[in-house]
């Protein structure tokens, strides 16, 4: 499917256009209500004995009231489009149907096919798809759908959802030079850890993506970085 396809009819998608609908409608709503009651507020404020902006204030009680009304009410329902933006860009959204699994997130778009999946659940806040040598497909941390929702598809169209990482306890806390490690893992897993430090989400992922390339899955807890070997081989 490419991007931007029309999903199957029946395919599952994530989260419902009608969640995604309301954010659009109630962030521009409730940005213009804030607006409304702008010129309320700074009245109160300007009439209090003591404020550090009643320059501003008393600027804005000089505005005719209609026309700060209608500007005050413009530019809130404008702020809270914006933010629907920012919000709808950084939700996960996920399409289930019976061929494949796609996960989409700020921009970026990953399909997989149904038959490499060997188990999908989740841990703690992402989304895992594993394949059937134990090697990560997806982990997709972000603003995904509610959990209830996101199980339900999975099980209506027949994957094997799990109840938390069958794998779990396999995972390791890393360490600079482990002897059960290349020297190429530990040179990513030191870049890393650098790239998490720093908040910086993108490098780390794809760092996270080099290392599965070698056959290591990696998860993270209060940037402290856990491994385990896959049965996947390393490529390349």
């Amino acid at each position: 499917m490419p991007s931007g396809a029309p999903s199957p009819p029946d395919a599952t998608a994530l989260p419902a256009l009608g969640e995604r609908v309301l954010i659009w409608v109630a962030f521009p709503l409730l940005g213009a209500g804030a607006g409304w009651l702008l010129r309320y507020v700074a009245g109160w404020a300007a009439s209090l004995p003591w404020t550090p902006f009643e320059g501003p204030l008393r600027l804005v009680g000089s505005i005719p009231p209609t026309a700060f009304t209608i500007g005050a009410v413009a530019l809130g329902a404008v702020a809270g489009l914006v933010l629907a933006v920012i919000a709808d860009e950084y939700t996960v959204k996920v399409v289930v149907d019976d061929r494949q699994v796609a996960v989409a997130h700020r921009g970026s778009r990953r399909e997989v096919p149904r038959g490499s999946i060997a188990a999908v659940f989740l841990d703690a806040k992402q989304l895992v798809l594993l394949g059937h040598d134990t090697e990560e497909l997806v982990r997709q941390g972000g603003d995904l759908p509610r959990p209830g929702p996101l199980a339900a598809a999975f099980q209506a169209h027949g994957y094997p959802w799990r109840e938390g990482d069958p794998h779990r306890e396999e995972f390791r806390r890393w360490a600079d030079g482990l002897p059960d490690l290349t020297d190429a893992a530990h040179a990513y897993f030191r870049a890393r850890a650098r790239a998490l430090e720093k908040g910086d989400g993108e490098d780390a992922e794809q760092l996270r993506l080099e290392l599965a390339r070698l056959g290591v899955a990696v998860r993270e807890e209060n940037k402290r970085q856990f491994w385990r070997l896959t049965g996947r081989p390393p490529s390349g």
